[in-house]
């Protein structure tokens, strides 16, 4: 079979996609390669395609357990021989692997870069043919990658140690320059093809808010969803997190390293067979999840990085299916952010001078992720240029450009607040950005009676304001640096750039987030969403009675198609995207049931 029939056979596509046609041409001409695509754009098939093209067994290096049963699970189903080695076999299940493998009956293995210097592997090595080994996240090689895994640098001992040297194919989503050089290097790519399809995930609608209680908006936010994964920076507030949902009925998995890998495994098997609505996790969740149908993911905190964002916001949608990724957004979380700056990189097998670089690096990036949750431009753009790309002023699909925010002009509000603060130093006082912004809108508290701050001149001058938006411009003042917050009181102070601000008379602006009323919310609208749901009852059934989560049936993408197309016999229904010969042969009848059914109820009426 050629490349085309493989792909239309095992993974159900009429075309490749961008890139992808490439990148299987070079690796199937021998040549190495380094590929950089976003999340969801297919890069698993550039690899699988030619590892069943060329002779031989190929290896695949994938960092985390459960990603490797995610896509041999994908591939068992789909008609392709493979098998994965990593530390959740018994010594029973691990020499059956090597017995095949070695017998000629696998194509492709995926092996935990930890096991590649183990003598048992190296050994199966020796009785193999080769032909390929693809680096799944190769991001992980490189220091200066969000990511950084030291077992990742011993990849290239191992290649060096087979018997003949292999076409070395390096994959990830998310790679700046910097990261981009250092996987050909630590790799030793061989003058590789070098292909970046770009980073734009057009089906993802990216959204930040700035709630006063992130507890009741991830309510509003997850109600009516199932599938949706929840970030949190610690272990904490994972577990506070995962008990406010469950009390509020929400079925909720919790996820984090300070569980036991059985605890962790439950957790993500309930996710991924669709047990729970929602897995509330910390970024250990991160790379282990291979679930194509997640509609919305949300970030209860600020991620570190624009990286770490990016790959966690880009587990939603990754069959392609229009999916939210909103992250809640406080100054608290700086603080959080900060501290576990602070602290990483300790145990990291680095000098005390590389780890203060790292530490410093995390810093500058921590800012360019704060510049993403407060700007007022486009949130897509943001992270396009982050990455090097040029991009539109608009998208028209994200929170700011859709119409969810504002922006304003605070230049009055600022001069009110900054002069406040100057009158109570005239007293000889100081307060934090409460009290101030409560005697600006004249509240009648005992706190400010007792204190007699309704004698200011500056007492109630902010009427008209809320509490909440005085509190949200003094706020942005403090991140402008027109005050100073000092002791656990945070009591504000005005810098000389306060001074300069009010001499100068220049103007202010800031981007708020539009009350519930002002947005105009865009409903997806579905093509027979009735016929979906009657798909998706079907689906998780028959993924139930086979043990396998439901998305290794059919992909959200596939039933929507399904619904679009409504296939009428079996020819029809291997034209629906993502039905291969074997699911089409497996499944057919009984899906082509139910929509022959729909669609007959359609006609009469």
């Amino acid at each position: 079979m050629d490349k085309y029939e493989i792909l239309r056979k095992f993974f159900g596509h009429g075309g490749f996609r961008e890139g992808q046609e490439e990148v299987v041409d070079n690796i199937l001409g021998g040549r190495d390669c380094l590929c950089v695509m976003p999340t969801g754009a297919g890069k698993s098939v550039c690899y699988q395609i030619p590892a069943l093209m060329l002779g031989g067994t190929a290896i695949v290096i994938s960092p985390l357990i459960s990603l490797m049963q995610c896509q041999v699970e994908d591939l068992l189903e789909n008609g392709i021989s493979a098998a994965y080695i990593n530390s959740s076999l018994d010594s029973a299940e691990y020499f059956d692997i090597c017995r095949r493998a070695l017998a000629g009956e696998l194509k492709i293995i995926y092996a935990a870069p930890e096991r590649l210097v183990s003598e048992s592997f190296m050994k199966l090595c020796e009785g193999l043919k080769i032909p390929l080994v693809a680096v799944d996240e190769a991001h992980c090689v490189s220091h200066w990658g969000q990511d950084f895994r030291p077992s990742y640098l011993k990849i290239a001992d191992f290649i060096r140690s087979l018997r003949s040297r292999p076409t070395v194919a390096a994959f990830t989503a998310t790679a700046t320059d910097a990261v981009k050089n250092d996987i050909e290097r630590f790799l030793e790519l061989n003058n590789p093809f070098s292909i970046t399809t770009g980073f734009d995930r057009p089906n993802l609608f990216y959204e930040v808010r700035t709630p006063e209680s992130k507890d009741v908006e991830l309510l509003s936010i997850l109600k009516h969803v199932s599938g949706a994964i929840v970030y949190c920076s610690t272990r904490k507030n994972v577990e506070n997190v995962g008990r406010m949902l469950c009390r509020n009925g929400i079925k909720t998995a919790v996820y984090h390293a300070g569980f036991s890998s059985e605890e962790r495994k439950t957790a993500q098997e309930d996710f991924l067979h669709d047990r729970v609505d929602v897995i509330v996790a910390t970024n250990a969740f991160g790379m282990g999840i291979d679930k194509s149908n997640v509609p919305l993911v949300v970030h209860y905190n600020v991620p570190k990085d624009l990286e770490s964002y990016y790959q966690e916001a880009g587990r939603a949608g990754r069959d392609g299916s229009p999916a939210r990724c909103i992250l809640l957004y406080s100054k608290s979380d700086i603080v959080i952010a900060k501290y576990m700056i602070e602290r990483s990189h300790e145990d990291a097998e680095l000098s005390l001078k590389e780890q203060n670089e790292l530490k410093k690096r995390d810093h500058i990036r921590l800012k360019r992720m704060l510049a993403y949750c407060e700007t007022s431009g486009c949130l897509r753009g943001e992270i396009l240029r982050y990455f090097g790309e040029r991009t539109a002023d608009s998208c028209g699909n994200c929170g700011n450009c859709a119409g969810n925010c504002e922006v304003a002009d605070v230049t009055v509000e600022a001069q009110k607040i900054l002069s406040c603060i100057f009158r109570l130093k005239q007293r000889h006082k100081s307060e934090n950005i409460a009290v101030i912004c409560s005697i600006l809108i004249g509240s009648t508290d005992s706190a400010i009676l007792a204190n007699n701050y309704q004698s200011l001149s500056t007492y109630g001058i902010m009427k008209e304001t809320t509490l909440h938006r005085a509190c949200q411009i003094a706020e942005h003042l403090v991140k402008e640096e027109y005050i100073e917050l000092f002791g656990d009181e945070k009591r504000c102070v005005l810098t000389p750039k306060a001074d300069e601000f009010i001499k100068s008379k220049s103007s202010l602006i800031m981007r708020f987030e539009k009350s519930e009323k002002k947005q105009k919310k865009k409903q997806p609208q579905a093509e027979n969403k009735e016929l979906f749901e009657q798909l998706r009852e079907l689906r998780k059934k028959t993924a139930a009675v086979l043990g396998v989560p439901p998305y290794v049936v059919f992909s959200d993408a596939s039933l929507w198609d399904m619904c679009s197309i409504l296939p009428k016999n079996h020819d029809e229904f291997l034209q629906v995207s993502g039905v291969g010969a074997r699911k089409a042969e497996r499944y057919g009848k009984k899906f082509l049931a139910v929509i022959n059914e729909y669609s007959a109820k359609l006609r009469s009426e």
